[in-house]
C-alpha cells in the first residue's frame, strides 16, 4: 500500500511540476507530461539504469524525449532523480539563462542526452545511439567484460511518428535488428490542429511490425502493471527493436482540457489549474510541491544505478589489466584524441598526377586514414560508389556483422543525418555520411541540429555544381552552398583539387567542436601547382590563401572555390597576356577564413582599392562579404541545364575566357 501511495505521489508530482512550470512561464506544453507521467515514472524508477552523480557514465541507459515540446516532463524527472536541477530552475522554465529551456538542449542541462524539439529527430538520434552501442560493444567487449551493454529508451508522440525522418530511421533500425532500442509511442491522438484523425488513420503498430519491430500495446497509460509488463517484454526481446504503443489522455485530469488540443501547446490557465488539482486531489498551494514520498522511488533507482556504475568501474579497472591496448584506445577516444601519426598515412598528390575528381581524391584520403582511425565509420545514402565513401577491406555493418564500418543507409538522407547525430553523441565514434550536394536539403534539419549540439559529424557532399553535367537542373545545386554556409557552427570546405581535398579531410578530422561539410566535384580537375609543397596544408585550415600570385603588383584579386579556382587561374593567364596583373585566391572555407585575423584576410585579399572578383558556380548570395562594395561576383543566377560539363561551362560563362572578358570590362580595359 505504501508503495502504491509513493507511486501515485511521484506521478502526480511529475504532472503538477509540469503544470506549474508551464503556468509560471505563461507558455509551453503541459498536456503531454500530464499524460506521460506514469510511463516515465515506471521506466525511471524500475528499469532505467542511471547514476545522476556520473551523467556521462559510458554504460548508462539513454533516455531520449523525442517529443521535446514535453520538456517539462524531462525536467521534472531530472529534478526528482537527483541531477542537480533545482526547483528554482524549474521555476525559471523557458527563461533566459535557465537550465530549463523550452526544448531540451544537450550540453546545457545535465542528463539531457540529445537536443530535441523538431519532431522525429529524437527517434532518429536514438537509432544512431543504439547503433553506436552495437558498434562499440563489438569493438571493445570481451568475454567477461561487457563494457557496452546499455539500452536506448525513447518517448515519442503522434507527431514524431508522422514525421518522415522517424519513418526512415525506424525502417533502418528494424533492418539492422537493433534489439536494445525501445520506443514508447504516446498515442494520445491529439495535435495542435485537433484530433489526429484529421490527417492520420494508418495502423502504426502494423507499420512498425512491417519494419521488423517487436510491437506491444498498452491500452491504459495509467496502468502501471501493464506498462511494467510491456517494458519487461521489450527488454526480453533482443533480436528486434520494440515499439510499445501506449494509449494516453493528453492533459490527464484536466476537467475541461483533457483530450483536447487546448492541453497541447498552451498553459492551462489559473482556473483550470485549480480545477485539475482539485480533481486529482492535489494541494492548491504551494506551487512546485514535491512531497518527500515522491522522491523515495527515484532515490532508490539512483542508488541502484550508482551501485551498477561502481561495479562497472571495477570491471573497467580489471579490463585495463586484461586488455591494455583496447583500454588505451578507449581512453584515447574518450579524450577526443586521434591516433598519433594518422596524417602520415596520406599520400600527398603531385602536380604531375593526372586530373582527378575531388570526390575520388576524398575516397583515397578516407581509405588512407581509415586503418589508423578505427572510430571513423560511415556510409552513404545509396550513393557509395558515386560519393566514394566505402572503407575498403571492411564489411558492411549488419545484423550479422556488427564489426562492419560501412553503413548502407539506403535512400534515406534525412534518416541518415539523424542517425549520424546519434552515433556522434557517443563521443567515441567519428561518423560520416555521403550524398549529392543537392540532397543536403533533404537532411538539413539534422545538419542544423548537429551544429547546434556541436557534434563532429562529417558530410561528404559530391556533385557540387552545375558543372556536374548531364544530370541536369534537378541534380545541380545552386542555393545549397550558401544555405549550408548560413548554419552557425557548420564548417563548409570546398576544395579546389586533390591537395586541398587532403587538407580538407585533415581539417574535418581535427574539428571536434562541430560538423564539417566537404563539398566535392564529380568532374575530374588537375592538381594545381600552387597547392603543392604544403601550400594547401597550410592554407586550407586558414580558409583561404594565395594559390597563384601575379607576376607584378596585382590590379585585381580573383577569388574562387572548388573547380572554379582552375577557371580563375585560366583567366589569370589570359589577363596577364593582356598586361593585366591578377592574383588568384582559393577560398575553400568562408567559416575558417572568417576566423582569421583581419590582417591575414587583408594580406590575402588585398586592400579595398584593389578590385576583387568572386567566381563560383552557385548562388552569388553572401559573396558581397568578401568582394566588398567595389567588387564583382560571377556566379550562377538561375537553374542549370542538362549537357556535358564543357558545354555547360561555356553556356553559363564559367570559362577562363568568359571570366577574363568580364574582368577586362570591369577594369575598363
Amino acid at each position: 500500500m505504501q508503495q502504491v501511495k509513493a507511486a501515485r505521489a511521484a506521478i502526480d508530482t511529475i504532472r503538477f511540476l509540469a503544470v506549474d512550470m508551464v503556468e509560471a512561464a505563461g507558455c509551453g506544453h503541459p498536456g503531454a507530461p500530464m499524460a506521460q507521467a506514469p510511463l516515465a515514472y515506471q521506466l525511471w524508477t524500475q528499469h532505467l539504469r542511471f547514476d545522476p552523480t556520473a551523467p556521462e557514465w559510458l554504460n548508462r541507459d539513454r533516455f531520449v524525449l523525442s517529443c521535446g515540446h514535453a520538456s517539462a516532463l524531462l525536467y521534472a524527472l531530472l529534478h526528482l532523480a537527483g541531477y542537480g536541477l533545482s526547483l528554482d530552475e524549474l521555476r525559471a522554465f523557458r527563461q533566459l539563462g535557465s537550465k530549463t529551456p523550452g526544448h531540451p538542449e544537450r550540453g546545457h542541462t545535465a542528463g539531457v542526452e540529445t537536443t530535441t524539439g523538431p519532431l522525429g529527430q529524437g527517434l532518429g538520434n536514438a537509432v544512431g545511439i543504439a547503433l553506436a552501442e552495437q558498434m562499440l560493444g563489438d569493438r571493445f567487449n570481451r568475454e567477461g567484460f561487457p563494457l557496452f551493454d546499455y539500452r536506448t529508451w525513447v518517448v515519442a508522440s503522434d507527431g514524431d511518428i508522422m514525421e518522415g525522418v522517424a519513418s526512415e530511421a525506424s525502417s533502418f533500425a528494424g533492418h539492422q535488428a537493433l534489439g536494445k532500442l525501445n520506443v514508447f509511442y504516446d498515442a494520445n491522438e491529439i495535435t495542435i490542429d485537433g484530433k489526429t484523425s484529421l490527417t492520420f488513420s494508418e495502423d502504426v503498430v502494423a507499420r512498425y511490425r512491417a519494419y521488423g519491430w517487436h510491437t506491444l500495446v498498452v491500452d491504459d497509460g495509467n496502468d502501471l502493471e501493464a506498462l511494467g509488463s510491456a517494458t519487461e517484454a521489450a527488454i526480453a526481446e533482443v533480436a528486434r527493436p520494440s515499439l510499445i504503443l501506449v494509449r494516453t489522455h493528453i492533459g490527464f485530469g484536466s476537467p475541461n482540457k483533457q483530450d483536447t488540443s487546448g492541453a497541447h501547446g498552451e498553459a492551462l490557465g489559473g482556473d483550470e489549474v485549480k480545477a485539475t488539482k482539485e480533481n486529482l486531489g492535489w494541494p492548491l498551494q504551494p506551487e512546485f510541491l514535491v512531497p518527500d514520498e515522491a522522491r523515495i522511488p527515484f532515490a532508490e533507482a539512483a542508488s541502484r544505478g550508482k551501485s551498477l556504475r561502481s561495479q562497472w568501474e571495477e570491471m573497467w579497472t580489471s579490463y585495463q589489466g586484461a586488455h591494455p591496448e583496447l583500454a588505451a584506445e578507449l581512453e584515447r577516444r574518450r579524450g577526443a584524441q586521434l591516433p598519433q601519426g594518422w596524417r602520415s598515412q596520406i599520400r600527398q598528390p603531385g602536380s604531375n598526377d593526372p586530373p582527378v575528381a575531388t570526390r575520388a581524391a576524398s575516397g583515397a584520403v578516407l581509405n588512407a586514414v581509415a586503418g589508423a582511425i578505427p572510430e571513423l565509420v560511415g556510409g552513404s545514402a545509396d550513393l557509395t560508389g558515386s560519393n566514394n565513401t566505402l572503407i575498403k577491406g571492411s564489411p558492411d555493418f549488419s545484423a550479422q556483422a556488427r564489426s562492419g564500418r560501412n553503413l548502407r543507409f539506403g535512400i534515406r538522407e534525412h534518416g541518415m543525418g539523424a542517425i549520424l547525430n546519434g552515433m556522434a553523441l557517443s563521443g567515441l565514434l567519428r561518423p560520416y555520411g555521403g550524398t549529392f550536394l543537392i540532397f543536403s536539403d533533404y537532411m538539413r534539419p539534422s545538419i542544423r541540429l548537429a551544429a547546434l549540439m556541436g557534434l563532429p559529424v562529417i558530410y561528404v557532399f559530391t556533385h557540387d555544381s552545375v558543372l556536374l553535367g548531364e544530370d541536369g537542373p534537378t541534380h545541380q545545386p545552386i542555393s545549397q552552398l550558401v544555405s549550408l554556409r548560413s548554419i552557425p557552427g557548420l564548417t563548409v570546405l570546398r576544395p579546389a583539387d586533390a591537395n586541398e581535398t587532403v587538407a580538407a579531410w585533415q581539417a574535418a578530422l581535427d574539428n571536434i567542436s562541430g560538423p564539417t561539410a566537404l563539398v566535392l566535384t564529380r568532374q575530374k580537375i588537375p592538381v594545381l601547382a600552387g597547392t603543392g609543397d604544403g601550400a594547401a596544408e597550410r592554407g586550407v585550415p586558414q580558409g583561404g590563401y594565395v594559390v597563384a600570385e601575379a607576376a607584378a603588383d596585382p590590379e585585381v584579386t580573383l577569388i574562387a572555390t572548388g573547380s572554379e579556382v582552375h577557371i580563375a587561374i585560366q583567366a589569370q593567364a589570359l589577363l596577364e597576356a593582356d598586361g593585366v596583373q591578377a592574383r588568384v585566391v582559393s577560398l575553400p572555407s568562408w567559416e575558417l577564413f572568417g576566423k582569421q585575423r583581419s590582417e591575414y584576410r587583408e594580406q590575402v585579399l588585398l586592400p579595398g582599392e584593389c578590385p576583387r572578383v568572386a567566381i563560383e558556380a552557385a548562388s552569388p548570395m553572401g559573396w558581397e562579404r568578401w568582394v566588398g562594395d567595389n567588387g564583382q561576383i560571377i556566379a550562377q543566377e538561375g537553374f542549370g541545364a542538362s549537357a556535358p560539363t564543357a558545354d555547360l561551362a561555356e553556356h553559363f560563362g564559367f570559362t577562363g575566357e568568359s571570366v577574363a572578358e568580364k574582368v577586362r570590362t570591369r577594369l575598363g580595359k
